[in-house]
């Protein structure tokens, strides 16, 4: 008998294994956020499924994610990322993540993690869908007014689903009542 996942989900392996382990599950983790924050903004326009694709292209093309290295990305650096094929070559998007590396090293400053800067806007646990749907407002303008880039409310949204701060899974789901 085969399980019954969230329709988006179903299309293809590499969404399934996706699915099956990892969206919707709470993260804590600094780096994972930071990758998460930077991937869904890589998504804009496009498919989740074109970015799970390069995701391991994007680890390699940015330092696993590390912001400490991103932040000292020069001009050669940024015009590399441009010619690399593994990722979206988007001046904009590439940038984008730069500008975030900073801003994340801003709030790990300030509030001693970026997990706990950015699990306040839930409070600390998974939201239901109305309190995400308006945290994610919140957290965007935030992160809007902090510098980070390519994090409009629907793109909040998306890394909330993905990290865990809100379980979206269908009712039919098997993952629906599993937060892990």
């Amino acid at each position: 008998m085969s399980k019954v996942r969230c329709k988006w989900a179903q299309s293809n392996e590499l969404l399934m294994a996706y699915h099956d382990k990892e969206w919707g599950v709470p993260v804590h983790d600094d780096r994972r956020l930071f990758e998460m924050l930077n991937l869904e903004g890589a998504q804009a326009g496009l498919s989740w499924l074109t970015i799970l694709q390069k995701r391991a292209n994007y680890r390699k093309a940015f330092d696993r994610f590390n912001a400490r290295k991103i932040v000292g990305y020069g001009a050669a650096r940024k015009a590399a990322l441009l010619k690399n094929e593994g990722i979206v070559r988007n001046r904009l998007k590439i940038n984008a993540v730069i500008e975030n590396a900073k801003a994340f090293i801003q709030v790990q400053g300030e509030f001693g993690s970026f997990d706990h800067y950015i699990w306040q806007f839930v409070g600390g646990k998974p939201a239901k869908r109305r309190q995400a749907l308006a945290a994610s407002d919140q957290m965007s303008r935030d992160l809007k007014k902090r510098g980070f880039k390519f994090v409009g409310a629907t793109i909040c949204y998306a890394f909330m689903q993905a990290v865990g701060m809100v379980n979206d899974h269908s009712r039919e789901c098997f993952r629906a009542r599993r937060p892990g």
